[in-house]
């Protein structure tokens, strides 16, 4: 049975709201689905998230909830005329002070009311993803005088960046933390929070969602230059992060990207968290069927880092093709795995263990990469010890089973990892346990008679963080009784 291993995390928008073409993308390979609250209503999102729990579940899947915070997003205003267009040289402004919706040739508005206090002469200013650069020559009052240094059509409503970073906006807006209390509401899985510049927002996030009595995951975006200062710090404070490449691209610069993404995901597994790595990675399947071979190449980099997911934005919100994009990264993502160098790893190999559940994790990878095991089976009440092995690059699948759905849709982002509803207090015995387990394997399809498989469990059912055994069994002999 040919299953990948990377997980795929895909924009919901206007394009997948027709629930034939979700239903064709949880066939194609969907994990994840992303809620941005950058658009749309509370009622569009809850909508879409009941959707796709329930086409998940008729497809015999989990399938996680992420919703996105907005976070400080820095905009200018609206041009009288919609757009304008700047040459090198032109002198340009931009003013807080200034009516949003009056933008002219010489001027525009800007949501962001500290920049003249955050900006000073010969700071570079980067408009609409970086297309437009434009440098500070002085600050007068409230208003901005800029050189441009490269111009273009520059329309409304585009994003701002300070190269370098370096603008004090804080990471959770009134709007973010009202988008909290609505993330509760869906019961999201996971929580991305844009901006974050430090650990403490990221506590702060966490705080208010517990306030609000969500227990999702966090996910640090990281795309600020200040948060790569700060790096392992951000990390130990989240449940996975995010590698935001377009606004972290545009602060750190293009040639600074690969070698900050490859970092991130080395950092990330370490610290055993998850990692996804984002944006523009299948940007022309918004208009094609058929990807870029800079595209293929770049998700399959990823994948041989050792990302544990790649994340769709524009091809499947506002996309064409949104099920032939999921189809396509799917298959990229299978082929770049069964490369060996996706399947080996010296992960910790040198380290000592601080967690005996995590020490049964790292066993039980070692012992499977060596045995020729055929499938893991993960007895788990939290989804830790699914995360631990899920750090081992190997090319062997990790079934985490349990009776909680909430740990079920959570491990839909590990690597490697698949959930599977199982109650193992509704055995009797270990015996009994290991019988069903096996079942359940073979109804997958994962194992067949004769072949080796690992299981892990507690000897307490039930307790979060008591695994405790590790039991290596052969399907269809004997020994599954012992």
């Amino acid at each position: 049975m040919n299953k990948k291993r990377t997980k795929i995390v895909a924009t919901l928008g206007p394009s997948t709201d027709d629930p034939k073409m979700l239903e064709a993308m949880i066939q194609a390979g969907l994990d994840v689905v992303r809620l941005n609250f950058s658009h749309g209503s509370f009622e569009e999102h809850q909508k879409r998230a009941d959707m796709v729990r329930d086409l998940a579940r008729r497809n015999g899947r989990q399938v996680g909830v992420m919703v996105d915070l907005q976070g400080p997003k820095i905009r200018i205003g609206r041009f009288q005329n919609d757009k304008i267009h700047l040459r090198e040289d032109d002198l340009f402004a931009l003013d807080p002070s200034w009516p949003l919706e009056g933008g002219t040739q010489e001027c525009v508005g800007i949501t962001y009311e500290p920049l003249p206090h955050d900006t000073r002469p010969g700071d570079r200013l980067l408009l609409d993803d970086g297309r437009i650069v434009v440098e500070v020559t002085e600050i007068n009052g409230t208003r901005v005088h800029c050189k441009t240094i490269v111009g273009g059509d520059l329309s409304n409503n585009k994003g701002l960046n300070l190269q370098g970073g370096g603008l004090s906006a804080v990471a959770l807006t009134d709007k973010d933390k009202e988008d909290i209390i609505s993330a509760a509401k869906i019961q999201a899985d996971y929580l991305a929070v844009s901006f974050p510049r430090s650990a403490d927002d990221m506590h702060e996030a966490r705080r208010l969602l517990s306030a609000a009595g969500g227990r999702a995951g966090l996910v640090a975006k990281i795309e600020r230059a200040e948060a790569m200062k700060v790096l392992d710090e951000i990390i130990m404070a989240s449940d996975a992060v995010m590698i935001a490449r377009g606004d972290l691209g545009v602060e750190i610069g293009d040639e600074s990207l690969p070698p900050a993404q490859k970092s991130i995901i080395k950092k990330a597994r370490t610290f055993k968290r998850a990692v996804i790595t984002a944006t523009q990675m299948m940007e022309s399947m918004i208009h094609n069927q058929i990807p870029t071979r800079a595209e293929v190449f770049d998700v399959a980099n990823a994948v041989l880092d050792g990302t544990d997911a790649v994340m769709l934005s524009g091809e499947t919100a506002v996309g064409k093709y949104p099920d032939k994009v999921v189809e396509a990264m799917a298959r990229i993502c299978y082929g770049a795995e069964q490369q060996r160098i996706a399947q080996t790893s010296n992960y910790r190999i040198h380290s000592d263990f601080v967690y005996i559940d995590e020490a049964i994790a790292m066993a039980t990878m070692y012992a499977a990469n060596h045995l020729h095991v055929k499938a893991i089976a993960a007895l788990t009440e939290s989804g830790s010890t699914p995360l631990w092995m899920s750090r081992i690059s190997s090319g062997i699948p990790i079934y985490a089973l349990s009776r909680s759905v909430e740990t079920r849709r959570r491990v839909t982002l590990y690597r490697g990892v698949y959930p599977i509803s199982f109650d193992v207090l509704d055995t009797d015995d270990s015996l009994t346990a290991n019988y069903k387990i096996i079942d359940e394997l073979k109804r997958q399809g994962a194992v067949e008679d004769g072949d080796l498989i690992i299981i892990t469990k507690g000897d307490v059912p039930g307790l979060g963080g008591g695994t405790n055994v590790m039991k290596i069994l052969q399907v269809g002999s004997q020994q599954a009784s012992r």
